[in-house]
């Protein structure tokens, strides 16, 4: 019996697929029991302090005479193995979490976490985004933990969105979001951000956190005969809902809030499908005044964020000559705005 071509190859992909999912799933078993074996290991060292200073020494020099082609045991791993214990108390846990890292990743965390909370964060954002070390190194200098897990952060999502979803949207809520690809200098204006983060919308979209697709930058809405282009347009896969981000280079004020409530009211009635959760917004502003955002906040009816930006201090010395001045990028932006007028009446 002749075989179909199409089905021949979805056969043929299946124990492919297959073959690969046995391949990973037993790179993974080897990677867990060395992870377990290296925390037993660090129990070990742990339970026989008494020998003193000299016992780590004694032990690389020993493991390296019996087991000579065996790489992993130098001074230094076997004092990362004792941090490794001394962190990880819960051999559950280390399963869970440890045993899904490579141990490059868990170094990198034994050597800059603070606390076992942090420890874990950072280990389950890395197996869910499936991070690369050198990515959770950068989330890591960026202090990616510690401004997610502040408490100040100004919303009103607790009052207006389930418990199960607002606690999702707070972890989105960072302060402040870092752009540290954007190069920070005197002058820079909104549109020109807008279009580093679009340019750059892999690493926006890694600052943003899980979960977000991009949609449109300055997306335009007509609404009785008037455009209105909203900043930037994402969808939430895990929220399953539409979040619009607003952009100002000044300090938040009051009326921002009442425009994202326009814009999200908007979206709803023009984008939002019957399956979608209402669409959530978030401004970010140069900087914010937290009770001043709580009081705009306060009888708005959408849910709304609102969260500082920081861009990067760094320009390089032979780059300060060349970078455009604030009236160079005004001029430009005007001009594309003038384009833009120009098409639009030629429609008419």
């Amino acid at each position: 019996m002749l075989i179909n071509n199409n089905e021949y190859f979805e056969i043929l992909n299946n124990i492919k697929k297959q073959i690969r999912n046995a391949q990973y799933r037993a790179v993974l078993g080897v990677n867990q029991q060395q992870i377990l074996l290296f925390w037993n290991i660090g129990k070990i060292i742990i339970a026989n302090t008494k020998y003193g200073s000299k016992f780590i020494d004694n032990l690389a020099r020993d493991i390296k005479t019996d087991f000579p082609n065996q790489k992993g045991y130098s001074v230094r791993n076997l004092k990362y193995m004792r941090r490794f214990a001394e962190l990880c108390h819960d051999e559950q846990k280390v399963q869970a979490l440890s045993a899904q890292l490579s141990w490059s990743h868990n170094v990198e965390l034994f050597n800059k976490t603070k606390s076992l909370a942090e420890y874990e964060w950072y280990a389950m954002q890395t197996i869910e985004n499936g991070w690369s070390l050198s990515v959770l190194e950068n989330r890591i200098e960026l202090k990616t933990f510690e401004r997610q897990a502040i408490t100040d952060k100004v919303s009103n999502y607790e009052r207006l969105l389930p418990k199960s979803q607002s606690k999702l949207v707070l972890e989105t809520l960072k302060s402040p979001f870092v752009f540290d690809f954007i190069e920070k200098r005197n002058g820079i204006i909104e549109r020109e951000i807008e279009n580093e983060l679009v340019a750059n919308i892999a690493k926006t979209l890694l600052e943003l956190g899980t979960g977000f697709a991009f949609v449109g930058e300055q997306y335009h809405l007509e609404i009785s005969d008037k455009d209105y282009y909203i900043d930037l347009l994402f969808y939430h896969t895990k929220l399953r809902c539409y979040i619009v981000i607003e952009l100002k280079d000044t300090e938040f004020k009051p009326e921002y809030a009442g425009k994202l409530n326009f814009y999200l009211s908007a979206i709803d009635d023009i984008l939002k499908h019957p399956q979608d959760n209402s669409t959530i917004g978030i401004m970010l502003c140069k900087t914010r005044d937290k009770l001043t955002a709580e009081y705009a906040l306060k009888d708005i009816n959408k849910p709304i964020g609102v969260s500082e930006y920081k861009l990067s201090d760094f320009v390089p010395a032979e780059y300060v000559d060349t970078l455009p001045s604030a009236e160079d990028i005004e001029k430009r932006v005007k001009a594309k705005l003038d384009i833009r007028d120009l098409e639009g009446n030629s429609d008419e």
